[in-house]
Order: C-alpha cells, then structure tokens, then sequence
C-alpha cells in the first residue's frame, strides 16, 4: 500500500483480499485510512473482507450468499452501507452484531508458566498461562505474540497446535483421504458389494486408466505454464467405469466424494460420522469430501486441523488466528465451539485481534504497548471486563469501544 501510494499513477485497480489478516483493530484504522488515500488518488480500490470496520468505510458493497459453497454464489445485495445494514441478508443482519462481555469467568484449574521469554522482540517475559479457561493473547501486529505462544508453549506436554499453514500432502489429497474418512467409506464400498477396498481409490486399482485417477489431463506446453483439462474418459471423476458401476445405498464413490461434508454426515456412519461432525461443528459443513486441499484457504486448512485434533481430551489447543477468513455469522458458531473444547475439559489459548473472542475470554494476555522493539512486553493481565474497565492499553480502548462501554 505505501508503494503504490508513493507512485503518480492514477486510474489504477487495486484487488485486496483480506487486508485485515493479522491486524489489531488499531492497524485496521491506519490501514483504512491507507485505502481511502489510493481511492482519493483516482484509483478503483476492491476490497474482499469480513470485517466490518473495513465495510463501513466502503462506498458500495457487494454481497454474496446466501451461503457458502454450493448453498452460495448469488449476489444477495448491492450497494451503500446504509442499505446493506438494512437488508435481511446474513450479512446486513450480523453487521451490527456485538459479543457482550461475559457475566462470568471460569476459574483456572492450573499454570503454564513462562519464565524469561526472550524469542524476538521479547524483553525477558514472564507469564502463567491459566489451564482449564479459555485464554486470548493479543496486542498490536508484531507486538509479540505468536513469538510468545509459539516460541514456549509447544514444549509442554498434550499440546495441539492448529495453525494456518499448508497441509502436507499430494494433489490427490483430499478432505476425505487428510481425516481418514475415505478409509470408511471404502470399507462400506468394499462389504456391500463384496469386492476389495483397492477398488474405491482413485491411487490403486480403481482409477481411470487415462488420467491415473488425478481427473484431469495434464498438457506440458515447454517453456509456458502447463495446462490442465478435465478428462473425457472419466469426466472428471478419477475412477474407472467399473467401479463406478458399484454403489452404496444408490450412489457410487464419485457421488460420494462429490457430497459436501454435511450431505456426507447424513450418510455415513461410525468413525466417519462422528468426524465429519466436527467438520460441520468448525464451520466446514460445505466443503466437498473429494476437493483438492490446495484449493482451500488458510482458514479453512486451520479449522480442517482443528476438527481432528478435536478427538483429543484433556489437551491445551493453540489456535493461531481462527477468525481469518469467517464471516461475522460463524464467529459466534466459533465462540461456540472453543466454549465445548473449555467444557469438555481442554484448555484453549488463542492467538487472535477480533475482538468478539475478546469480549468472549475467561482470561486476556495483552503484549505491547507497540510493535517491533516497542511491544515485547505484558501490559495487561486478566478479565476483558477489568481490560475494558482501565482502559490502559490500545486493545482496552478498542474493546471498550466495541462492547458500547462508555
């Protein structure tokens, strides 16, 4: 953004997609600010973004819906702000939405202690983290929290980390093959028909013969970019005509893994079930069981990590920013779901700027007062009511300002 404000150019198109990511609600001020210059430049300026200090500031908007996946895809609204607030789409309906302060906190079952953590921009720190609650660690972008979390939690024992990264894997990984839920479907395959469970993988002895089960054709032009076409013998996708002659309860594998994870809950059964429950519980509900991981976004690779690790009891979750990439709608099914983790016995520490996970925390660890060589620091520890009540940091004023505290 500063380079492009720096330059002459005029009647220039800017794409941002989620410019928010990783920014406290004060950089979300400055970075508005940053949009607002390249429009008054003469400049087009697009912006795809959740967050609704950024829609506020827009001169029209665009929504998409109803919902996600193959439930979405229609323009629900377009227009002003002003409008938007006032339709009954999912997203003029949560824009004014605020999560209160809770009335009560949970109390720490016990401490993870942090003693003179000095990763990065660290000065020295030391800090208890709670066990048993739900713990939020914020502060300004680059303030050190992912240095403090990531740098000296992992060490303990029982601890799951659900970060944002790539998950490992081929181009025929898939949702299905990265749970293991394709292991159960191909079992059912294999015993209502009575033939091997090799059959029903597009990696064995199932696939097309034509494009070895990746269902596309791929054309190596030299020195260009290859090219990818969807094959003609298979359409698509991945199997042979043999195999997909075999069904299960009226539908063959293809028709399978092209149901979405909540079609696919309704039917399958066991082990799979229950996972794919916990995929539908973190909001995934409309991913497809058969779609390329590397088609899904950092977010939803988090949140696909998180539902299967979520078969573990007893454990500390380090989630990194799970609110990138939601819709203000599933933040609350979010805050709903890190509530069952505390619940059933876990403890949650989440890294994380949206402050609705703020407002929703048992216990809140600020690092600061800036960023770089000016954060490093703990300036605030305990409740988000005693955050709100003093006031004393920027996250404090921005919370207050969220929550209506006056």
């Amino acid at each position: 953004m500063i380079r492009h404000l720096g330059s002459a150019l005029t009647d220039v198109t800017y794409v941002f997609d989620e410019p928010t990511a990783g920014l406290h609600p004060h950089d979300i001020q400055r970075m508005n600010a940053l949009l607002l210059l390249l429009r008054d430049k003469g400049n087009t300026v697009l912006v795809v973004e959740h967050k609704p200090e950024v829609i506020a500031i827009a001169d029209h908007v665009v929504d998409l819906g109803p919902q996600a996946g193959s439930r979405g895809g229609q323009i629900m609204y377009k227009g002003d702000v002003a409008g938007l607030r006032a339709s009954d789409t999912l997203t003029g309906r949560h824009l004014d939405h605020r999560a209160a302060l809770k009335s009560s906190t949970r109390t720490a079952t016990g401490s993870l202690p942090i003693c003179g953590a000095t990763q990065h921009n660290l000065t020295g720190v030391d800090v208890d983290i709670p066990l048993g609650v739900l713990t939020v660690v914020t502060g300004v972008a680059g303030s050190g929290k992912s240095s403090l979390i990531h740098g000296n939690v992992p060490a303990f024992d029982d601890v799951v980390v659900v970060d944002q990264s790539p998950i490992k894997g081929s181009r025929r990984s898939s949702p299905a093959t990265y749970t293991g839920v394709l292991d159960a479907i191909r079992t059912a395959f294999a015993k209502a028909n009575g033939v091997k469970a090799s059959l029903f993988s597009a990696n064995s002895e199932g696939a097309c013969p034509a494009c070895k089960g990746l269902g596309v054709i791929i054309t190596n032009l030299g020195y260009t970019q290859s090219v990818e076409t969807r094959c003609e013998v298979c359409d698509g996708s991945g199997f042979s005509d043999a195999v997909l002659e075999y069904t299960l309860d009226g539908k063959n594998i293809a028709e399978v893994l092209a149901m979405s994870a909540e079609e696919a809950h309704g039917f399958t059964t066991g082990s799979a079930k229950t996972t794919l429950a916990r995929m539908v519980d973190v909001g995934l509900g409309y991913i497809t069981l058969g779609q390329a991981l590397n088609t899904l976004s950092g977010g939803e690779r988090q949140r696909l990590k998180l539902a299967i690790a979520m078969a573990k009891k007893g454990a500390v979750y380090v989630l990194d920013e799970p609110t990138t990439g939601l819709h203000l709608a599933d933040v609350d099914n979010l805050l709903s779901l890190l509530d069952r983790l505390v619940d059933a016995g876990n403890s949650v520490i989440v890294i994380e700027h949206h402050q609705a996970v703020m407002a929703h925390a048992d216990h809140l660890i600020d690092l600061g007062p800036g960023a770089g060589r000016d954060g490093g620091r703990v300036v605030f520890e305990g409740t988000p009511a005693a955050l709100v009540k003093e006031r004393s940091t920027l996250t404090g004023e921005h919370l207050a300002r969220y929550v209506g505290a006056v």
